[in-house]
């Protein structure tokens, strides 16, 4: 399966203002390109690339003066199949764990695994360990939370989304990771790209997408709580602690977003 996306992205600046971007792949899907895939800038400004901590392409660029438009588009080879499931995939004691999962078991900026324990452990605590587990935080994030792209909100937290009950992609990522790390499963935030492919097509403009992965069985697994269903197409642009790690930009200064427009699509064809 051929699978074509990219995104336009505008800025408008009064005065030069430096900006860091997490809008490339993740460098784990630079093998399945089958086109170039490159950040291009209008006008056309410096622009630089760097790995981060936890293996992630960050950009950084200045933002000029009356504003920058960043782009890209590009062509992803993918497998067509729908997330894989373990449902044998047992949890590991933490003593066994691997020394650089142990972070993904602490609180972070949104996700406050110390406020969500108590709940944590009496709506999950008598849940077999492992798969099982894991599944029914899915399902109860899933239909704890309303979605609504009008429910957004940049500094909601996992506690705050358990206790408004409403929110967009990330909201969900969120307190399904602070519940697993609550039950000693390491769970990690993810977000790239999630065409509806395979599945009715949404009403809403496309938008790039949030997820999250845990640690079972000796690897990483993905699940969706704003789906609560396996999916075809999903393409990692970043992974962290949470939406600080992964943010798409960050500014350093004023700046307004006056356009964003993502595209994912299948293609049978190279353009």
């Amino acid at each position: 399966m051929l699978i074509r996306a990219g995104y336009e992205i505008r800025f408008e600046c009064e005065v030069p203002t430096p900006m860091l971007a997490m809008l490339s792949i993740h460098p784990s899907r630079n093998k399945d390109l089958t086109t170039a895939h490159r950040i291009l800038t209008d006008p056309d400004v410096p622009i630089y690339d760097y790995l981060d901590a936890y293996g992630n392409v960050c950009s950084r660029v200045t933002v000029p003066t009356g504003g920058l438009t960043l782009a890209c588009d590009f062509v992803v080879e993918d497998a067509g199949e729908p997330d894989c499931m373990a449902p044998d995939a047992s949890q590991h004691a933490i003593e066994d764990l691997p020394d650089d999962v142990l972070i993904y078991l602490l609180g972070s900026r949104y996700c406050e695994t110390d406020r969500l324990s108590d709940v944590a452990w009496s709506r999950f605590g008598h849940i077999p360990e492992g798969w099982m587990r894991v599944q029914e935080i899915m399902a109860f994030t899933h239909d704890h939370i309303e979605f609504g792209y009008h429910h957004a909100r940049a500094n909601r937290t996992a506690w705050d989304a358990y206790q408004e009950q409403r929110g967009v992609c990330r909201d969900f990522a969120h307190l399904a990771v602070a519940l697993c790390r609550c039950m000693n499963i390491p769970a990690r935030y993810c977000t790239g790209y999630l065409g509806d492919i395979g599945v009715p097509p949404g009403e809403a403009p496309m938008d790039f997408a949030a997820w999250f992965e845990v640690y079972l069985g000796g690897s990483w697994h993905v699940f969706d709580a704003r789906h609560n269903a396996p999916r075809i197409g999903r393409i990692l642009m970043a992974r962290g602690r949470d939406a600080t790690d992964t943010a798409l930009t960050t500014s350093f200064g004023p700046s307004i977003l006056s356009h964003f427009a993502v595209h994912t699509d299948e293609v049978t064809a190279l353009a």
